[in-house]
């Protein structure tokens, strides 16, 4: 049931209806709104495997995977009460163990797995060894590296007695399962969503107006922007980039960094809206990153809740800054290299990490030596533009099928050869209509937002069909899954 599908718009509206129909019974409330989470859960999975091979008969194999997270999150529940009750050190690291292990089990099996045997081959082999990779035959979870996180923070921040342990299990398997968030984030942290979970949700049809604003945005960047780029030019050229020109390869990687854009923060655009008509606030995601004047700034602005976690529950805990020059270095690379594989089991996400990682240290090492003092003018610019092209250009071991894919490509841009036949007028618009979209200023969203809310019921409604019309006669023929959808 992807974003942009009719099917997803159904849904919506019935559980809005159904949800605010409900208004006098919270308990009511809270359980339909997690049972409708589970179905969309449910849905996804059973649909996804009638198309690919899975172990097991379809209904079974989505009925696994609704387990993982059902049993996962009664688990953390319970542990986040025992954590809370006991002051015993060895009990309480205990309970977070149990936790982890669960967690990172069942990354490393569905994930990682297949990706461990072929690289123990491969050393095999190179050692003279003959080694068969024993694969198992499993297709991914949807959104399992978005909810292991979200579950795994909630359970160590209980331990660090940073927040209390909820005492309402309906409102953590809500917490865990909230459908907006559920596929591909924002990774929400139970700091920001349990307390509004707790509380009673009011509808404000002024937040509920941006959020239907903000669903009709994140859908235009996906179908207009996004799915055009992939479709007309980036699938192709990634997939046989001998094809192409020099330029018709260097134009696919920066279509690439902006289709990613319009997908994701679509994505995160959509969940947003949608869990602003049932009263809750996910965290920003994204913040203009393609304006970035330094690579730090960019992970400030790119994917901001997975930074945030990336810091909070890796980088601090190996230490941070705090331990020396070549501590702080190598825990920037540890973490941009795990950062990496958590995307995917894949040598290209291994070497896209390091390649982030390697440019964080570097720009930590300009920092020490000129300063704090903020780059303007000139340099800024300068600074924009640089960061741009090393983003870009890590970019294309984040896309590539394989090493090799991403060998021929940067073979291909730097061939010098110069035709541009496969490259259509509208392709170079929306490269540069989404990038002109990271200057728009915040005010002019806010004050189309303050113009709505002028229009009588009748005209927002005719506006909001119209656009829904327009979005689905843009869209192909067939809904294009959300490129972290497979995350």
């Amino acid at each position: 049931m992807l974003f942009n599908s009719p099917a997803y718009g159904i849904f919506l509206v019935g559980c809005f209806l159904v949800f605010w129909l409900l208004h006098k019974h919270r308990f009511l409330r809270a359980l339909f709104l997690a049972c409708a989470s589970y179905a969309f859960y449910f849905y996804g999975t059973y649909d996804t495997a009638r198309e690919q091979p899975v172990p097991l008969p379809p209904l079974w194999w989505a009925a696994l995977c609704l387990g993982i997270i059902f049993v996962g999150s009664t688990l953390d529940f319970f542990i986040g009460l025992w954590l809370d009750k006991t002051d015993d050190s060895r009990k309480r690291k205990a309970l977070l163990l149990v936790s982890i292990v669960y967690y990172l089990g069942i990354l490393a099996i569905f994930k990682y797995w297949n990706f461990a045997a072929d690289s123990f081959s491969a050393v095999a082999h190179a050692a003279g060894w003959k080694v068969n990779p024993l694969h198992l035959r499993l297709v991914l979870p949807f959104g399992i590296s978005f909810f292991t996180f979200e579950t795994m923070s909630y359970t160590i921040d209980v331990y660090r007695r940073q927040i209390r342990a909820v005492d309402r299990y309906l409102d953590y398997l809500l917490f865990v399962s909230f459908f907006p968030h559920l596929v591909a984030g924002p990774i929400v942290r139970p700091s920001e969503m349990l307390p509004q979970f707790l509380e009673t949700p009011k509808a404000d049809p002024d937040i509920q107006l941006c959020g239907l604003m903000q669903i009709a945005t994140g859908v235009a960047k996906k179908v207009v922007i996004g799915d055009y780029l992939a479709a007309n030019l980036v699938s192709r050229v990634f997939e046989n980039p001998e094809r192409y020109s020099s330029i018709e390869a260097l134009v696919a990687v920066y279509a690439y960094a902006v289709q990613l854009y319009a997908d994701f923060s679509g994505y995160t655009d959509i969940a947003v809206g949608s869990a602003k008509l049932f009263g809750y606030q996910l965290p920003q995601n994204f913040n203009a990153p393609y304006a970035a004047h330094n690579l730090q700034e960019f992970w400030r602005r790119w994917h901001m809740s997975l930074s945030r976690w990336l810091r909070d529950y890796l980088y601090v805990p190996l230490g941070g800054s705090r331990g020396g020059t070549f501590a702080t270095y190598r825990n920037l690379m540890i973490t941009m290299v795990l950062g990496g594989l958590w995307h995917g089991a894949s040598w290209n996400f291994v070497i896209w990490g390091a390649l982030h990682g390697a440019a964080l240290a570097l720009t930590r090492a300009w920092q020490r030596i000129r300063g704090e003092s903020p780059s303007v003018g000139v340099m800024r610019v300068w600074g924009t533009v640089l960061t741009f092209h090393y983003v870009c250009f890590a970019w294309i071991f984040f896309r590539a099928p394989t090493l090799e894919h991403a060998r021929l490509l940067l073979a291909r841009m730097g061939a010098g050869t110069f035709g541009a036949d496969n490259i259509s007028r509208r392709t170079v618009l929306l490269i540069v209509a989404g990038l002109a979209l990271h200057f728009v200023p915040g005010r002019l969203s806010l004050a189309i937002v303050e113009r709505a809310k002028r229009l009588p019921a009748l005209a927002l409604g005719v506006l909001f069909a119209a656009v829904a019309i327009g979005l689905h006669l843009a869209a192909g023929a067939k809904a294009e899954p959300f490129v972290y959808g497979q995350f």
